[in-house]
């Protein structure tokens, strides 16, 4: 049996050596696709544009701004006069928020009265205007918790407060969404190059007439299946190292777990991928047919379904229920669990059963399907 996946797997491999163009897609897309989303793809909100409406045009409000801009967060576009430009700034998108400051403010202020800042900001996308106020929000406290200190220490009073908030973030300090994204982007990358590499190799032999040589055989059907697989488990896991070490070059991830359990949870994820890519294989009748059907079945589940970008726990119930079809969800809930937490496998063992059970199934309807074409 050995012998006959070895040479099985050996054939398969020269014929991947000899399609030149397949190992440059298979090498170079990766790379590629791991930097286009990495820098595409950013939930950080930065350089907002702003627009000032200053009526009082006091230190107060130079202060503030100053505070504001000198930040990545904020930059300033332009200074207006009357209320007639706020509407054209706005509808015409030249910035995202206008800030206008009272002409009474600094009077306010120098006598101890509550004062009070206008923003106004662009709702069409709403996360971006969230973050936005977010930021507002935070930037006006800080101002007046200094102005605050400031009077306090003028009256000789002491600053006191009650509850000292200082909220401390695990495992990605600097709040980068790329870290975050970058292992699910890991595995739909993965999923992709497994399933549609792989879903090829049978019909191409049912295209070039040499899968009834292999059916007169003595070649068993799931010895086939394992032949066919061996090759493109080797080339998936290359290509694994290669996204990790284009991460850790570009966006700087670093592996803050177990490398082994990092290995295991790839091969977990590579049998199950693989096991879809033969189904498909197997079924289908034409590279054509293959190809389209393993990249619906990967890209779409693995962009949508995983976690990768959408939050699976905000999605309805029964799309929580779909989403256990795609193996993607689970290996990247294990990547961003070792990647970014560096836990153990007690955390995300469930996970790993389930790539398993997942390969297990696809495998065995493949071996059925084979085994009914050659009977055949």
């Amino acid at each position: 049996m050995f012998n006959r996946i070895y040479a099985i797997a050996k054939k398969e491999f020269r014929q991947l050596r000899r399609d030149t163009r397949m190992l440059f897609v298979v090498f170079f897309y990766p790379v590629v696709l791991l930097a286009i989303f990495g820098y595409a793809i950013n939930f950080d909100v930065k350089h907002i544009k702003i627009a000032v409406y200053d009526q009082d045009k006091s230190n107060y409000t130079r202060e503030y701004l100053n505070g504001l801009i000198s930040s990545e967060y904020f930059d300033l576009i332009t200074y207006i006069d009357n209320d007639a430009d706020i509407k054209k700034l706005l509808d015409e998108k030249i910035v995202q928020l206008v800030i206008v400051f009272p002409n009474d403010l600094s009077k306010k202020l120098n006598s101890k009265q509550e004062a009070k800042v206008q923003y106004l900001i662009d709702g069409v996308d709403g996360n971006t205007a969230n973050v936005i106020v977010n930021y507002v929000t935070a930037a006006t406290l800080n101002y007046s918790l200094k102005l605050n200190k400031e009077y306090l220490a003028v009256t000789g009073k002491q600053f006191y407060v009650p509850i000292n908030l200082e909220p401390r973030f695990w495992f990605n300090p600097e709040l980068e969404s790329t870290k975050f994204l970058i292992p699910g982007l890991m595995g739909m990358i993965l999923i992709i190059i497994a399933v549609v590499s792989v879903s090829l190799s049978i019909v191409r032999e049912k295209e070039r007439g040499t899968i009834e040589q292999i059916n007169v055989s003595p070649l068993s059907s799931l010895e086939l299946i394992i032949g066919k697989t061996i090759p493109y488990i080797v080339i998936s896991l290359i290509d694994a190292a290669i996204v990790l070490f284009a991460g850790y070059i570009l966006f700087g991830i670093v592996i803050k777990g177990s490398i082994f359990l990092l290995l295991l949870s790839t091969l977990m994820f590579l049998f199950s991928a693989l096991g879809l890519g033969i189904f498909i294989s197997s079924v289908a009748d034409s590279q054509q047919v293959a190809f389209q059907a393993a990249t619906v079945t990967s890209m779409v589940p693995s962009l949508v379904l995983s976690d990768f970008i959408f939050p699976i726990e905000s999605m309805p119930t029964i799309v929580q229920w779909i989403t256990n079809l795609t193996p993607a969800k689970f290996f990247i809930a294990t990547l961003r669990a070792i990647l970014l937490r560096g836990v153990g496998i007690s955390v995300f063992w469930d996970q790993l059963v389930y790539m398993l059970i997942f390969g297990i199934i696809f495998i065995s309807l493949a071996t059925l399907v084979n085994k009914k074409a050659k009977s055949v």
